[in-house]
């Protein structure tokens, strides 16, 4: 009867491949009346009988097993015809959104923005006149900046500051240790004698030796051309004598852009020497312009603010944009710098004028402590509180010229205000100690001063000749 299947019964019979044993079975109905069904499929039972076997189907007669082929087909086709009747549903549903929206557009009193390539209105506007945002003019942005960096990267630097550090401890003994520190630079001139590279000031603050790594990892000595505190800014200069061929060939001068051109969103990108481990790139997009952000003195500033990871070492970095020009520092003394996704850049706009005033400096080295000029005066600091307070400029207030100093015979009075030491910006006293390590006795310099007449201050420029440090007072 069914292939491989074996019955027992009182009519005997066979099929395909099937064996039947019995007496005098007319026919098959007659067999499944009074069989037992041995087998695997066995789809027929009747009154009194018993069957064995996998996958019993109560109630089909005679009907074939069915065929793997044909249930398959009918699978792909009933699939094939529920994927036509989804497309036919869903076109049909987007065309009503669509209408719906034009509809929503046209004839109602609410204004929506256009989809991409539909003009709302010829100028682009809502109904009173308000402008509706537009994508037609959006361009991908590449995110592959490796061709710039590779054009940038000769002109950054790594800078080692040198210092050394005094204090006193609990005992209220004196110490000095030397300590080292690290940033970043970038290659911005050179004249006739010099290689000239701009960084912060903090990075360069105190330096008894200035140690600066090109991109092919040589080594050359720094000294300061010129520093300006309050903007955080500083160049310095190596001796172009002192570079090799292969070093010369191997640097580049960077191009200056303008930080005034920025745009919020436009992307940027961030090279300096990372936690001294030397040169790293990192990028992002400006997150703020103008930002005015507190410094670590206490002191103001205001800076380019963007989410490219600047940490420390990256300080005197170049912040770039994508055609590669320096559009602004990097600093990392900002107080809360740890926040994440909050760096900040000097513009160089704003920096340009001033970095090309200490560019015209004469480069000094630090001079032995012993050897560092006198100028011979008992001072008072005039800080940011009581500049404001009492109207006063903001520097070193003369309290009082010693008989036969060099103040006194340069002309400096009781009374007046140090604010600048040979162009030096002069807000503190640690700012008038700091230039003055530059200096030996003899040699000459320009103070500047602000002296009380009639009510107001008038500035004066005095050139003054350093003496010599009496034996008392070192």
């Amino acid at each position: 009867m069914y292939d491989n299947e074996i019955y027992s019964g009182s009519g005997a019979g066979s099929n395909t491949s099937g064996v039947y044993s019995g007496g005098n079975a007319a026919d098959r109905d007659q067999i499944y009346n009074s069989t037992q069904y041995q087998g695997y499929n066995a789809y027929h039972t009747g009154p009194g009988n018993t069957f064995q076997g996998q996958n019993p189907n109560p109630g089909t007669k005679g009907k074939e097993p069915k065929r793997k082929g044909k249930g398959v087909f009918r699978k792909v086709m009933m699939s094939v015809s529920m994927g036509l009747l989804f497309g036919l549903f869903a076109g049909v549903g987007f065309y009503a959104v669509h209408e719906g929206t034009a509809q929503l557009s046209s004839n109602s009193n609410v204004t929506v923005g256009s989809q991409t390539g539909d003009a709302v209105a010829e100028d682009n506007t809502s109904g009173s006149g308000i402008q509706l945002t537009s994508t037609n003019s959006v361009t991908v942005v590449d995110s592959d900046i490796s061709s710039v960096v590779e054009e940038v990267m000769p002109a950054m630097v790594s800078i080692v500051n040198n210092y050394t550090e005094t204090g006193t401890n609990i005992f209220g003994q004196t110490y000095s240790q030397p300590l080292t520190s690290g940033g970043s630079g970038i290659i911005v001139a050179e004249s006739e004698e010099e290689l000239l590279i701009v960084t912060n000031y903090h990075v360069v603050e105190d330096a008894d030796a200035l140690t600066v790594t090109f991109i092919d990892e040589t080594e050359a000595q720094a000294s300061i051309k010129g520093t300006d505190s309050d903007m955080d800014l500083a160049v310095i200069a190596i001796p172009l004598d002192s570079l090799s061929e292969e070093t010369k060939n191997s640097i580049a001068i960077a191009t200056l852009g303008d930080s005034d051109s920025l745009k919020l969103g436009e992307p940027v990108i961030a090279i300096g020497n990372a936690l001294g481990y030397g040169q790293s790139v990192t990028s992002g997009i400006v997150s703020a312009l103008n930002r005015e952000i507190t410094l670590e003195d206490g002191s103001t500033g205001t800076f380019i603010q963007t989410d490219t990871a600047i940490n420390h070492g990256n300080s005197g970095g170049a912040l770039l944009n994508i055609k590669g020009e320096v559009i602004g520092i990097n600093s990392n003394k900002i107080s809360g710098s740890s926040v994440e996704g909050m760096g900040y850049a000097i513009p160089i706009s704003s920096a340009s004028p001033i970095i090309a005033d200490l560019m015209e400096r004469q480069t000094r080295s630090r001079v032995e402590e012993s050897e560092v000029g006198y100028l011979g005066i008992s001072l008072q600091e005039v800080t940011s509180q009581i500049s404001a307070m009492y109207n006063m400029p903001q520097g070193v207030y003369v309290v009082e010229t010693e008989d036969g100093s060099a103040a006194e015979s340069a002309g400096i009075m009781s009374g007046d205000i140090i604010t600048e030491f040979d162009g030096e910006r002069i807000s503190s006293y640690s700012d008038l100690q700091d230039v003055l390590q530059y200096y030996a006795s003899g040699d000459t310099a320009t103070v500047t001063v602000m002296r009380p007449e009639n009510g107001q201050y008038v500035q004066y420029d005095l050139e003054i000749t350093l003496g010599t440090r009496p034996a008392d007072s070192q």
